[in-house]
Order: C-alpha cells, then structure tokens, then sequence
C-alpha cells in the first residue's frame, strides 16, 4: 500500500523544503530514520520507524540539489541509510539504548551530543541564568562557547565522578537537561532518558 504524504508527520518546526538526505540510527534495537541537512548540520524530520513513510516523508519535504523526487528515489536511500552513514563512520556510534543512556553519561565529543545539537542546537542567544553564567567564568569559557563547555564539563565529571566540581554540573544540567522538554518532534525519546540522567544529580 502507498502512503500518501496525508500519513506523513510534518518536518520538525521552521525546517521545511531542505535539500537534505536520510540518515538511520538505531534506539533499543529498532532502526529509525530520519532527514538531515549536511550543509547546515541539521536535522528536518522526526524520528520515522517505517522506511515506507520516510521514503514519502522525503518526496513530499526533502529536496536534493536537482529537486523533487518520487518516494521510489528515495527508497533507494532509505535502504541505503541502514549500511552508509555520511555523519559516522561506524555503526557501533548509532545505536543506542534506553537503559544506558539513563545511566551513562554521553562522551565529549560524541555522535549523541552532536545530534542533539543538530536536533535543538544549543541556543546560544538564550541568556543564561545567572548561575550558569558564572559557572562559564570560573571554568574560563565565555558564553557563546557551549560545545567546548560542555565537553569540558563531561570530561571532567566522567574522570572525577559524581562527586565532581558543582560548575560541571550546574553546565551539563542546564544545556542537557532543561533543554530537553522543549525537543521537537519525537527526539525527546533519545534525550529525554539522557536528560533524566543528568537531572539526577541535580
């Protein structure tokens, strides 16, 4: 059976038409795609489960350089999208599960913190609580420097443990934590559990 673009869900908010591709991970054993700009390091879709809807998701949302395609085109790349990456080079860096990520922190650096910026992006015009801010000075980083603070932050609480600097904390809790319930689409399912995590210690 064909699916219309009426069964489709809608292109996450304000990321309408991008030229973009498919991309997969996998959450609990379960592949989901999804569609993402490689020239703007963004993602454009909810998390889809059946290759059949992110195939007309694509033909009804997503553009390549040439245009529009049919969702027959780009079924080609959602089956792609199970074997070929073009943001990992490993499979192991997109699969996740529930359990530890409510248990472990994410690692600096890593393909997890990197889709969560390109899913909500750390909104570096939002002002900072006051706490945060000065959390940001005593660890020398300035305000708009939030990937580099934050992978500091998680560097030093996975070396020191939870009994590390209350700075570190104050940082990973307000950017993984608070910004998690206001996460478009689905995607609060990969973050949510990584935000109870963090909330944890707070």
């Amino acid at each position: 059976m064909d699916i219309t673009s009426a069964q489709c869900p809608e292109p996450l908010p304000g990321r309408v038409g991008h030229v973009a591709g498919i991309e997969s991970l996998v959450l609990d054993g379960r592949r989901l795609w999804f569609g993402f700009d490689y020239q703007s390091d963004m993602v454009v879709s909810p998390l889809i489960e059946d290759p059949r809807v992110m195939a007309a998701f694509a033909s009804a949302h997503l553009r390549q350089t040439d245009g529009e395609h049919d969702a027959a085109y780009w079924a080609e790349s959602v089956d792609a999208a199970v074997t070929l990456s073009g943001l990992v080079p490993d499979d192991v860096h997109r699969e996740f599960e529930t359990a530890r990520l409510r248990t472990e922190l994410p690692e600096p650096g890593s393909h997890l913190l990197y889709l969560f910026d390109a899913v909500a992006g750390w909104d570096e015009s939002r002002s900072l609580p006051t706490e945060v801010r000065e959390a940001y000075d005593r660890l020398g980083f300035d305000e708009d420097d939030v990937n580099d603070c934050v992978d500091h932050c998680l560097e030093v609480i996975r070396r020191d443990g939870d009994g590390s600097g209350a700075d570190a904390w104050t940082v990973v809790r307000f950017h993984l934590s608070a910004a998690v319930p206001g996460f478009p689409g689905n995607w609060a399912s990969i973050f949510g559990p990584m935000g109870e995590r963090v909330a944890e210690r707070g």
